[in-house]
């Protein structure tokens, strides 16, 4: 099956229906017989991505949004510069998995080359592929730094906004995800995925089709705070990520480097800074 994306590459309503599976499982309880029940799974799939007619890399990923999943990952890749150097996205679809079809602009190809992956990406690793220690960090200006600071009562917000936006975390609880909001802590959009960098790929992919002011606002993960995630972050110029999880020592380095509020540990009633704590107001309203 084939299907192509609108030419305004408009992220679809999309069900969800694709991004779990039901399953027969036998549960143990303490001192009590086995039990047959239906759980629900979350998807996980290979996807492999072409770009003019040639094989790039393969992911493994959850089947929904690859339209943003393509946009995103070309560009924190550094294979296109913006959604205008994507002409059109087809999806293939057989019983092995996706293949993402994606036509870009002839002045794209050497970025592509660049980049190009030998090896199969995992869920749990973005960087799977890359040949020498050059390729792993891209050569990236520093962030503009906000316009204000961003005050805890909109972290505190945007964290407890993006808890209760994860439907398929819901169902499955195994999926990451990744949100973006304005500048009080409202989030407007939140993409899952099984894996952390996919779902952050696929919310990028969505905020650069329809071009949200993304210099005026936050990220905020459902995961640690990688180096990868740090580095997707920076790339679309937003100047925060926040994630529920912890950072690494990598993620806080590069965060310095590039201009960039690192909060991390992000929790109902506390979270952490661990770089450039002048972009945060200084307040001891936390009310959200």
């Amino acid at each position: 099956m084939t299907t192509s994306t609108a030419p305004t590459f408009t992220a679809a309503n999309s069900a969800l229906d694709a991004g779990h599976h039901s399953q027969t499982l036998w549960r143990q309880k303490h001192q009590a017989s086995l039990q047959a029940e239906s759980d629900q799974l979350a998807t996980e799939t290979p996807i492999a991505l072409q770009y003019n007619g040639i094989s790039h890399a393969v992911l493994l990923a959850t089947p929904t949004f690859l339209e943003d999943l393509a946009m995103g990952f070309s560009f924190t890749e550094g294979i296109i510069r913006s959604a205008q150097d994507i002409y059109d996205i087809e999806i293939e679809h057989d019983a092995r998995g996706y293949v993402l079809n994606i036509e870009i602009a002839s002045a794209c190809l050497n970025q592509l080359k660049q980049r190009r992956r030998q090896l199969a990406g995992r869920t749990g690793c973005g960087l799977c592929g890359l040949e020498n220690l050059n390729e792993v960090r891209r050569d990236l200006n520093p962030v503009s730094p906000p316009t204000q600071p961003y005050t805890p009562a909109a972290i505190f917000h945007a964290l407890s906004e993006l808890r209760a936006q994860q439907p398929l975390h819901q169902i499955t609880g195994a999926t990451h995800g990744a949100g973006w909001a304005d500048r009080q802590g409202h989030i407007h959009v939140v993409r899952e995925d099984v894996g952390r960098h996919n779902a952050l790929d696929k919310l990028i992919g969505h905020v650069l089709q329809h071009q949200a002011p993304v210099a005026d606002g936050l990220i905020v993960v459902s995961s640690r705070a990688s180096f990868e995630m740090v580095q997707k972050t920076a790339t679309l110029g937003v100047p925060a990520l926040v994630a529920v999880s912890a950072p690494t020592t990598y993620a806080t380095q590069v965060a310095d480097e590039l201009g960039l509020l690192l909060v991390a540990f992000g929790r109902e009633h506390q979270f952490s800074t661990y770089s450039h704590p002048e972009f945060l107001q200084t307040s001891t309203d936390h009310a959200r």
